[in-house]
C-alpha cells in the first residue's frame, strides 16, 4: 500500500471518529490524484463523513463538475463556482482542469452514494441500503465501520457486521482474513460463495488463490456451513411458495368444484368469471382513487363483495340464459361455454383495452416477513392464503349448514327425489351455479393483488382448476382442497429442477396414471353422475 492509500485510510479513521462536517484538503487532493487505488479510498472515506457536504463533492465528481488548479479545487454548478479549500465562491481559473473519473471510479462513487443512505433517520431506508451493498471492497471500510458505531437497530447491525467481515476478506493480513471468514460461518448470504469459492481456486502453477492452508480449510468450513442453510432456506422458501400457488389454485378451483362437481357441468367459462372478478377489483380502485383517494388502502373492503356479487350474477344469467338447457349434454355444454368465454374476453377488451391493467396491493399488503437471513414471505401472499382458507370454511358452512346448502345436496345425491319432495331443483341450480360463479370472482379478487390483470387472465387457470378438481374427487371440497396445495407444493419443487414447462408435463402425467388407477380422485365420487 503507498503513502496516499495509508494517509487516505488514516484521514478516514481521524474523520470516523471525530464525525467533523469539513472535508481535509488532503482528502479533496486525492480525489484529483493521478492514483487509481488512491482516489477509490478517498471517495469511501468521504462517504464515511455521512453530511450533505461529501454527498455535494461526490456528486459533482460523478458529474465531473470539478476542477483542478495549483492543488486547489473548484466545483461548478452551473454559474457558481466554489473554492472547496476556502469554502468561499470564486470564479474559475483560464487553465484549470476537469477532474476526468473512469467506470471503475464512477462506480465506486455510486456505491458511496448508496451507502451513506446508511445514515438516514429512517430504518426503512438503511435497511434498503444494507441489502443493496451486498457486495463490498476494502475501500468501503471506514464507510461501514462509521454506520456501524452509529447505528442502533440490532437487526441492522447485524449487517452491517457480515458486510464488514466480507470486505476484511481482501485483507492482505492472514490474520484478519481467518477472523472475517469464522464471523461469516453463521451467514445466508449466498453473494459471498463466488468471493469464497474464490479463495479455493488453484493457479496453473499449483499454488492456491489463498496462500495460507489453515485459512482454506476455515474457508471450506464456512462453505459447507453456508450451502447447508441455503439448502434449508430453499426447501422452505419452495414450501411457502408452494403453499401461496396452492392457494391460488384452490381460489380458482373451488366455485368449479361445485360447478362442475356438484352439478356437472363443463364450465370452459371459468377462467373469464375469474377474470370478471379481477376487473371488479381494478374498478374499485379506480373508484376509491377518484373519490376516496385518502382511503385507497380500503378499496379490498368493496372489491371482495363486489367481486362475489357481480361474478355470481354474470353465472346466474349465464345459467338462466344458456346452460339450464344442456344439463345432461357435456359436449354441447362444453362448446357453448368455450364460445361464451371468447365473448366475455372480446367484450373486456372492448370495455378496459387489450393492455394489461394494474391492481396495486394496499400499503398493508405490500412489503414482507424477512426470515432465515435471506426469505422473504411477501405480505399478499401471506393473505390470500388466509383468505383462501376462510372462504374454503365459509362454503363449508354454506353447503353443510344452510338451507341452501341442504337442498344442494339433496339434488346433487337424488335429483328426482328432490323434485317429489318439493325441492325446486331449478332455482337451486341457478343458486348453485350462481354460488360457484361468486366463488370464482373471489379468486379473482385474489389474482389481482399477485400481478397485472388482463383479458387472458382466466385461461392461465382454467386447466389447472380442472386438474385439481379431478384429482381431488369430484364434487369433494377436502379433495380439492388436498389437491390444489398438493399440487402446488409439487410445481415449486420440480419447477428448479425441470423448468416451468416441463413441470406442468410431468405433473400432466402423473395426474393421469392416477386417474387411471384410482378414477373417483382422492376422495370417493359424489354427484348426479352417481345416478
Amino acid at each position: 500500500m503507498n503513502i496516499k492509500k495509508i494517509l487516505g485510510v488514516v484521514l478516514g479513521v481521524i474523520v470516523c471518529c471525530s464525525a467533523q462536517a469539513t472535508i481535509d484538503q488532503h482528502l479533496l487532493l486525492d480525489l484529483a490524484g493521478d492514483d487509481p487505488d488512491a482516489r477509490i479510498v478517498a471517495v469511501n472515506t468521504m462517504a464515511a463523513l455521512a453530511n450533505d457536504e461529501a454527498a455535494q463533492v461526490l456528486n459533482a465528481l460523478k458529474n465531473e463538475n470539478l476542477y483542478l488548479k495549483d492543488h486547489v479545487i473548484y466545483e461548478v454548478d452551473g454559474e457558481s463556482v466554489t473554492n472547496l479549500i476556502s469554502g468561499k465562491t470564486s470564479s474559475l481559473p483560464d487553465s484549470a482542469e476537469a477532474l476526468v473519473i473512469n467506470n471503475r471510479l464512477r462506480g465506486a462513487i455510486e456505491n458511496a452514494l448508496s451507502g451513506m443512505k446508511l445514515f438516514s433517520k429512517d430504518k426503512a431506508t438503511r435497511l434498503a441500503a444494507v441489502h443493496d451493498l451486498q457486495q463490498v471492497s476494502a475501500e468501503q471500510l471506514p464507510l461501514l465501520k462509521h454506520a456501524y458505531l452509529q447505528e442502533n437497530d440490532p437487526e441492522i447491525k447485524v449487517q452491517l457486521q457480515l458486510l464488514i467481515a466480507s470486505a476484511n476478506l481482501q485483507s492482505t493480513d492472514p490474520v484478519v482474513r481467518k477472523a472475517a471468514i469464522k464471523s461469516l460461518a453463521e451467514t445466508n448470504n449466498a453473494n459471498l460463495k463466488p468471493l469464497l469459492e474464490a479463495m479455493l481456486k488453484q493457479n496453473p502453477d499449483g499454488s492456491y488463490a489463498e496462500p495460507d492452508e489453515s485459512i482454506r480449510i476455515e474457508v471450506v468450513t464456512t462453505l459447507h456451513a453456508l450451502n447447508s442453510r441455503l439448502a434449508r432456506t430453499e426447501v422452505i422458501g419452495n414450501l411457502f411458495y408452494g403453499i401461496s400457488l396452492g392457494s391460488v389454485l384452490l381460489l380458482a378451483a373451488l366455485g368449479l368444484a361445485i360447478t362442475f362437481g356438484l352439478m356437472g357441468i363443463i364450465n370452459m367459462a371459468h377462467g373469464e368469471l375469474l377474470m370478471i372478478g379481477a376487473y371488479t377489483t381494478y374498478v374499485c380502485q379506480l373508484f376509491f382513487r377518484h373519490f376516496f383517494p385518502q382511503a385507497i388502502d380500503a378499496y379490498l373492503l368493496l372489491a371482495v363483495p363486489s367481486a362475489f356479487i357481480v361474478s355470481g350474477l354474470v353465472g346466474i344469467f349465464l345459467e338462466r340464459t344458456v346452460i339450464r338447457w344442456l344439463y345432461g349434454r357435456p359436449l354441447e355444454t362444453l362448446l357453448c361455454t368455450w364460445g361464451i368465454s371468447l365473448i366475455l374476453m372480446q367484450t373486456v377488451r372492448s370495455i378496459f383495452g387489450a393492455q394489461n391493467v394494474e391492481v396495486a396491493n394496499p400499503s398493508w399488503m405490500s412489503g414482507g416477513i424477512t426470515v432465515l437471513g435471506s426469505l422473504v414471505l411477501s405480505y399478499n401472499r401471506i393473505v390470500i392464503i388466509f383468505f383462501a382458507l376462510a372462504v374454503v370454511a365459509v362454503v363449508w358452512l354454506i353447503l353443510n349448514k344452510t338451507r341452501l346448502g341442504l337442498f344442494v345436496r339433496a339434488a346433487m345425491q337424488n335429483r328426482r327425489m328432490a323434485d317429489c319432495v318439493g325441492v325446486a331443483t331449478g332455482k337451486i341450480d341457478m343458486l348453485t351455479f350462481g354460488l360457484g360463479s361468486g366463488i370464482a370472482g373471489l379468486g379473482g379478487v385474489a389474482l389481482s393483488q399477485l400481478g397485472n390483470v388482463g383479458p387472458d387472465l382466466g385461461q392461465n387457470y382454467i386447466v389447472d382448476s380442472f386438474m385439481v378438481v379431478v384429482l381431488g374427487g369430484v364434487g369433494q371440497l377436502a379433495g380439492t382442497l388436498l389437491a390444489a396445495f398438493g399440487l402446488g407444493e409439487i410445481n415449486k419443487f420440480l419447477e428448479p429442477v425441470a423448468g416451468a414447462v416441463m413441470a406442468k408435463i410431468v405433473i400432466l402425467v402423473m395426474i393421469i396414471i392416477f386417474i387411471q388407477r384410482r378414477p373417483q380422485g382422492l376422495f370417493a365420487l359424489k354427484g348426479r353422475s352417481v345416478e
